[in-house]
């Protein structure tokens, strides 16, 4: 297990040098100057000298890149007039001149706009994410799950026919169209008999009662986004049991006498989960990792509105660090789902 771990983690570790590089030198060609951007457009010659020399945008882009990766490694040299600028380290060890050894969170610089750090941003809108994300993918997993196996039980009857048509519909409508379907008409039409409205976050502040958790704006976006996944869902539990269904140790259960519910939920089910996982996983990194539209359709703070906000102000700090956090959360994700693997099917050899 150990060795396994240790392997994926280092193909992991490629994958994301390879998203540093490719998104570094993307946001590098794109129109817009950095030192204009944090000054502003009435800035003096001199300021934006002195901004350039400090962003260390007068030095070449190999050398820029390079700077860059020592910026983002745990393990980095520093002086210490740079290392105040980090958000956590821990000197390790004193180099030649001013310079220090310090292990430290990997610095993603910090905001053009705002000049807040990167890090901090990202952190204050996990938390959205991660609640929707987590509703969004409880909905999908529950009810598609359900429905996939009511469809496979239940196969060739309108249950059946009613789930697979659902699915398909799911599938074909894009998440941006579906939000705005239903934001219009629950959030807006039907605003008084559902009692939601299109926009809303996860916290409220309330000049008398404070900051306040409101949990009825998560029910239309989480609605939205799990619609795909659910769908993806519904075909895979269906497909994977009637697959199983028709194995010879599921016909012997039946003929022992095993109630048809405890055949169908603890055996069957079960060696059929492997496709759904992935599924699972993979869409919940999606959705971890921000759902742009969705996000910024309903108003929903997260990292996915952020992002979007960065986009239009073109902040690059904020756009680099919200990509490289999406590609390590789909690491980490699709870390946890091969170990998930050998649980749920033991006959699974790491």
């Amino acid at each position: 297990m150990f060795r396994f771990l240790l392997r994926k983690l280092s193909y992991g570790i490629l994958v994301l040098l390879g998203v540093v590089l490719l998104v570094f030198f993307l946001f590098n060609v794109l129109p817009g100057d950095p030192a204009r951007l944090t000054l502003g457009q009435r800035a003096d010659v001199t300021s934006l000298e002195n901004v350039r020399k400090e962003l260390h945008l007068d030095k070449p882009l190999p050398v820029q890149f390079l700077l860059y990766l020592n910026d983002l490694s745990p393990l980095s040299i520093h002086t210490q007039e740079e290392a105040k600028g980090v958000l956590n380290y821990i000197t390790l060890a004193h180099l030649s001149g001013s310079r220090i050894l310090v292990l430290k969170t990997p610095y993603l610089r910090r905001s053009y706009q705002g000049k807040k750090d990167v890090w901090e941003i990202l952190t204050e809108a996990l938390p959205g994410t991660l609640v929707l994300a987590v509703a969004a993918m409880l909905f999908a997993t529950v009810v598609g799950i359900g429905l996939g196996i009511i469809s496979a039980v239940k196969q060739n009857t309108w249950m059946d026919t009613g789930a697979v048509f659902a699915s398909v519909v799911g599938i074909s409508a894009p998440s941006f169209f579906m939000g705005i379907v239903v934001a219009y008409l629950f959030g807006f039409v039907w605003s008084d008999y559902t009692g939601l409205h299109m926009t809303g976050s996860l916290y409220e502040t309330d000049p008398f009662a404070g900051r306040t958790v409101n949990l009825r704006n998560l029910i239309l976006p989480a609605f939205t986004l799990g619609i795909r996944p659910l769908a993806i869902i519904v075909q895979l539990t269906r497909s994977a049991m009637l697959d199983v269904l028709h194995q010879d140790y599921i016909r012997t259960a039946y003929a022992k006498g095993l109630p048809g519910r405890l055949v169908v939920l603890r055996h069957a089910l079960r060696n059929a989960l492997n496709p759904v996982i992935t599924a699972i996983t993979g869409w919940f990194a999606e959705l971890l990792a921000g759902a742009f539209f969705v996000e910024y359709i309903f108003g929903w703070k997260g990292i996915g509105k952020v992002t979007v906000d960065a986009l239009e102000k073109f902040d690059f700090p904020v756009l680099m660090g919200a990509v490289l956090f999406t590609a390590g959360i789909f690491v980490i994700i699709n870390l946890l789902a091969d170990v998930l693997y050998s649980v749920i099917d033991p006959r699974i050899k790491l």
